[in-house]
């Protein structure tokens, strides 16, 4: 790459950030998300009657890009029409991540406290459905009437280790923000419920009761349903500036157990992480499990001198078999989950596992390799993945997603997420960026890679933006 990639990246995910508000503004303003194909709005029910996802989702990739006419009609949005009286099932896990750590964001990045002040607003509606006998929260809640349950495909009524695992970094900053300890201590109190329960093999399983603390069945998984609860304890660590070292001891001692008992190694020389079903392994890695090259790189850089080395590796390793499910697809876009038998190899064998729904995990992971190793590699792929996405899943009226990437024809979903914006582009565009821009010395991303910051007291942050 002879030329300026970064200029050219950077003018050219501008331009897509631009494409992709613009869209979403004309035909789906207040609406959770764009269906790009028919030009129309999509609310889903993830969101307990919640509106205007991709609005909060978006506000801090329009300011990091200095969009600032598309950052202002965003912020106009949430203070003229968010409405926050809503009465609905919403995922806890969701809100808390986009709504939330977007709202959170915001205010840390823009001072502005319209959005400090919806945040702690809604926090404070997410709070009922800790009412459990463990503590351990509910994953569904009606946000007017504070009732809440399990997900009904959820085994035996439990709660999901991603959902509850990942509200850690939010909640300290609402308790920062309000002055109200209740935040903190309501995720301080599921840390104390994990290290009491006996963890099989040193391993998390996905599944807990939230009324008896105990384990409901043993699947494990650093994809979906466990994910980002493993994020979320390096980073609580790394948040608190270094200081809270239960987080650093439990994410060192789960990421040895997973690398005793999932880490695995193809025949053609791949390393990927399979998931655990009561000790038989399930060689497969989904695209959310793609996150983890990023996570270990960014652990490795504390691991001490002896196992640093050996911990980039490793994250190099997972980090280049993602980019093969991507490599090998004839899209040049990765699946939604690629397996590792029958001499198949980083690809999708299911026809239900050949979807890309604008998944942001695997350019997460060059990122976090680009801006701790600064090899070109990550950059070269970034462009390709950037390339795959102008070509295959830009339409007339935004982007979407594409059913099957094993064809150059591939059909569109018809779905612009909402995490397009928040993550996807954001995490490509600092990717090409210099490493002063969100610095990962002063900040770090939640899991809808919205940035809070270290340094709690740092409310104005704009010096390491611009």
């Amino acid at each position: 790459m002879d030329w300026q990639i970064e200029t050219v990246c950077g003018s050219l995910l501008r331009e897509m950030m631009k494409f992709a508000w613009d869209n979403y503004k004309q035909y789906a303003l207040g609406k959770n998300e764009l269906r790009p194909l028919t030009k129309n709005g999509h609310i889903g029910n993830m969101f307990g009657g919640l509106r205007g996802a991709t609005v909060v989702d978006a506000l801090d990739t329009l300011y990091i890009m200095e969009l600032e006419e598309e950052f202002q009609e965003a912020k106009k949005w949430v203070e003229k029409s968010f409405d926050l009286n809503v009465n609905g099932e919403a995922s806890l896990f969701e809100v808390n991540i986009r709504y939330i750590g977007g709202l959170l964001a915001a205010y840390y990045l823009t001072g502005e406290e319209v959005f400090k002040s919806k945040a702690l607003e809604l926090g404070e509606k997410l709070l009922p459905a800790f009412n459990t006998p463990t503590g351990i929260p509910r994953g569904v809640i009606n946000l007017g009437s504070g009732m809440s349950w399990s997900w009904g495909w959820a085994s035996a009524g439990s709660s999901i280790l991603a959902e509850f695992g990942t509200l850690h970094l939010e909640f300290l900053h609402l308790s920062e923000l309000s002055g109200n300890p209740v935040f903190a201590e309501k995720v301080m109190n599921i840390r104390k419920v994990l290290n009491r329960v006996e963890k099989p093999q040193g391993l998390y399983p996905n599944f807990l009761s939230p009324v008896t603390g105990n384990w409901v069945q043993h699947h494990v998984s650093i994809g979906g349903l466990g994910d980002s609860f493993y994020e979320y304890l390096i980073k609580s660590w790394l948040m608190s500036d270094k200081k809270d070292s239960e987080a650093k001891k439990m994410y060192d001692d789960a990421l040895e157990a997973i690398e005793k008992h999932l880490v695995k190694k193809s025949a053609g020389g791949l390393t990927y992480i399979a998931e655990w079903r009561g000790g038989i392994l399930d060689h497969k890695m989904g695209h959310l499990a793609c996150f983890s090259g990023g996570m270990i790189a960014l652990g490795a850089e504390h691991a001490g001198e002896g196992r640093k080395r050996h911990y980039m590796d490793l994250a190099a390793e997972i980090t280049n078999t993602c980019h093969e499910s991507y490599a090998r697809s004839d899209t040049k876009l990765g699946p939604e989950a690629f397996r590792f038998d029958t001499g198949t190899e980083a690809m999708a064998t299911r026809l239900s596992e050949r979807y890309y729904i604008l998944r942001p995990e695997v350019v997460e992971s060059y990122m976090y390799m680009w801006r701790l190793t600064h090899d070109p590699k990550y950059r070269q792929w970034g462009w390709e993945a950037v390339k795959a996405l102008e070509k295959h899943c830009r339409v007339e009226a935004g982007f979407s997603g594409i059913r099957d990437v094993y064809t150059t024809t591939p059909t569109h979903d018809n779905m612009q997420q909402s995490f397009f914006l928040a993550e996807t582009l954001k995490y490509l565009y600092l990717l090409f960026c210099e490493d002063d821009v969100l610095s990962l010395d002063d900040w770090v991303f939640n899991t809808e890679a919205h940035p809070l910051p270290v340094n709690h007291t740092n409310f104005k942050a704009k010096a390491s933006v611009q």
